[in-house]
């Protein structure tokens, strides 16, 4: 059943909010109130969202953080969404009938330095899912929470300004909580063509996206690792928790790419995908806050390397050659992004799709689709653009020690 909430009770809300402040680094505050029902699933433009943006702006007021935006921590940016799940949103001036309204959150740490460093994440999600994206099969609609994507990334975020109020002066800090990610990295994307500071002025900028889910073997994805030469480095020699899963390309399914295609230095922290994602039960409830905290330390213990380092060199990292293949089909898996051996290791099966029907499993490792082999993640998803619908091919994956082949229709 739908879940309903009135204007007046998350009003109530969000005032209660205003007069009780979350000062201390209080991760798992962060994350309930962000991922609660009331605020419905924070979907871009919805009122839900503008809670969380009021939400963020009070914690960065509360820790007196500088204003940033267009209209003290808002900037606001207006876009018709995609019609087609092939078809690209787009930035308008103009008020038409589907027009929405995205709102990024910007807070400044202020340290008179010549360089900033910008920390983000997005805050949006999906609502009920009715602007696609969701995996959810049941018959009525449910609220999606998004506790691990991406209130934990935002928590982390809040965790780290208010750690950083007094320490690691030689760069100022640029905090965003970004808006429709979910759509297509928009509210980065809106940034980087409309910064409010000089984008010359950036040095570096460190992404979060789902860091909720930390494992007990501690993999931790770290992306970017390539767009600057000191980033493997500094990497590895402030790590003594983690299983690091190294990816250099600056280009992937989250914010840091907008940076990155405007020649920025960038890194991106990521714990993996679950079964509860894109999923009404991403709940707040399932998250490893202890881990949490550990990410937030290691953040930290980067930025505290870094600081004496001046201006970061930016490099372009060799897999960005190729664009990033677009496709038609979908053989309806997750994958598993925290996998670093030979193929494409999948993660979950959605049902329905053509993985299932084939009789595809989680953890089997996809190594060829027809006659394209698949090294990696970007070589199946450049192996997936060869397919369109209504084709049939067969897959192969190594099941365990076994090797198995599936024909698959898309």
């Amino acid at each position: 059943m739908v879940k309903q909430m009135s204007l007046s009770v998350l009003l109530l809300t969000l005032v209660g909010c205003a007069h009780q402040p979350v000062l201390e680094n209080n991760l798992r505050a962060d994350v309930e109130f962000l991922a609660s029902d009331e605020l419905q699933g924070r979907q871009t433009g919805s009122e839900g969202e503008r809670i969380a943006a009021d939400y963020i702006a009070q914690r960065f007021e509360d820790l007196g953080l500088d204003e940033k935006g267009t209209m003290g921590y808002f900037q606001d940016f207006k876009f018709t969404p995609k019609t087609d799940p092939h078809s690209e949103a787009s930035f308008t001036d103009e008020e038409v009938d589907n027009t929405i309204v995205g709102r990024n959150v910007l807070g400044f740490i202020d340290n008179k330095a010549e360089r900033t460093v910008v920390i983000g994440a997005h805050y949006d999600h999906l609502g009920y899912g009715d602007l696609g994206g969701s995996l959810f099969r049941g018959e009525d609609k449910e609220i999606h929470n998004g506790a691990d994507d991406n209130a934990s990334g935002v928590a982390v975020m809040l965790n780290l300004a208010y750690r950083l109020r007094d320490q690691n002066k030689n760069n100022n800090y640029l905090f965003m909580a970004f808006s429709g990610e979910e759509l297509g990295l928009l509210g980065s994307n809106f940034f980087v063509k409309n910064a409010t500071i000089p984008l010359t002025d950036v040095n570096y900028m460190f992404n979060m996206d789902m860091v909720g889910r930390l494992s007990n073997d501690n993999t931790l994805a770290v992306y970017g690792t390539g767009t600057s030469p000191i980033f493997k480095q500094t990497i590895m020699s402030n790590n003594e928790t983690f299983k690091i899963i190294e990816n250099e390309s600056g280009v992937g399914p989250s914010d840091h790419t907008s940076f990155y295609l405007g020649d920025l230095p960038v890194l991106h922290f990521f714990t993996g995908q679950h079964s509860d994602y894109h999923k009404p039960t991403d709940d707040a409830d399932k998250l490893n806050y202890e881990g949490m905290q550990l990410i937030s330390d290691y953040i930290l213990a980067l930025i505290s390397d870094l600081d004496n380092n001046g201006e970061l060199a930016f490099r372009k990292t060799a897999s960005d050659e190729t664009e990033t293949p677009r496709f038609k089909v979908t053989l309806g898996v997750i994958p598993d992004y925290l996998f670093d051996g030979i193929g494409m290791r999948i993660d979950g099966v959605s049902e329905d799709k053509p993985a299932q029907k084939a009789g595809l499993q989680k953890g089997d490792v996809v190594i060829a689709l027809g006659d394209y082999v698949v090294k990696d993640m970007m070589g199946y998803m450049q192996a997936l653009s060869k397919f369109e619908e209504g084709n049939a091919t067969t897959v192969t994956v190594k099941r365990g020690d076994q090797v198995v082949s599936a024909e698959v229709t898309f």
